[in-house]
């Protein structure tokens, strides 16, 4: 008796894990450069490893080829690109000379942000009751690695003004490091919603935004950082006033 032919899958449905393996190999890549000292190539292939991020889980529920080896694929991707590689490359940019407070906040950073995803993982099969719909808890871990970036950035953006201390760039990695693993709500880009009678002024300042970042690309950096401190802050300060939410059966 013939054994039963495995299903076939369109190629189309291959195409966010393409995209997860495309992302791992520019994190992979991105780590040489760091070596090297090139600087400039090592952080656009982390950002290009974000984008990527960003989209072969949305493309996989347009695709409706969500799988769990998928989301496996996602997390150590994640842990690669936005923990291993973004750690080194701080390190290897701003920490040489600080070999070992650097290599330690270094450490501490990449444990933090494997520890956030492995809090995503679970969560993600078992709601944590006190989750806010639309938010993270803590800090995603792309947006922590352009946050952890924000020191290479600044001394990019500003030579010869200031000065970057690496026991400074320590202490700030490892206070990224906190965010991760905090339990601050951050909010998500689900939250977002645009109106259809605006799209038109949204188009003009995506294009506006994409120019600037390729014109100043340290600069917009800088101030997408703040940008997005600015927001965590708002948030911390929201939850502090609201006070911690109260369970069903508290009295």
């Amino acid at each position: 008796m013939a054994a039963p032919r495995a299903p076939r899958l369109s190629l189309s449905r291959l195409v966010p894990n393409l995209l997860t393996l495309a992302a791992i190999c520019a994190g992979l890549t991105s780590i040489r450069f760091a070596i090297e000292g090139r600087v400039d190539q090592a952080i656009g292939l982390i950002i290009l490893a974000a984008v990527l991020d960003g989209m072969d889980g949305r493309l996989a529920r347009i695709l409706k080829s969500e799988s769990a080896i998928g989301a496996e694929l996602d997390s150590l991707a994640d842990f690669l690109n936005f923990g291993v590689a973004t750690g080194l490359l701080v390190f290897f940019t701003l920490l040489s000379a600080e070999t070992g407070l650097g290599w330690i906040a270094v450490l501490i950073y990449v444990i933090c942000c494997v520890m956030r995803l492995a809090r995503f993982n679970v969560g993600s099969k078992t709601p944590d009751p006190d989750a806010i719909p639309g938010y993270f808890t803590g800090v995603p871990s792309p947006a922590g690695a352009l946050l952890a970036l924000m020191p290479i950035a600044v001394d990019r953006a500003f030579p010869g003004m200031t000065p970057t201390s690496g026991v400074i760039v320590a202490f700030w990695l490892i206070f990224v490091g906190w965010l991760l693993i905090s339990h601050i709500p951050t909010p998500s880009l689900k939250l977002v919603r645009l109106r259809r009678d605006r799209m038109h002024y949204i188009f003009v300042g995506m294009i506006a935004a994409g120019a600037i970042l390729f014109t100043w690309p340290w600069h917009a950096l800088v101030a997408l950082n703040l940008l997005y401190l600015g927001v965590v802050l708002w948030s911390f300060s929201r939850r502090q006033r609201r006070g911690p939410k109260r369970r069903p059966d508290e009295t």
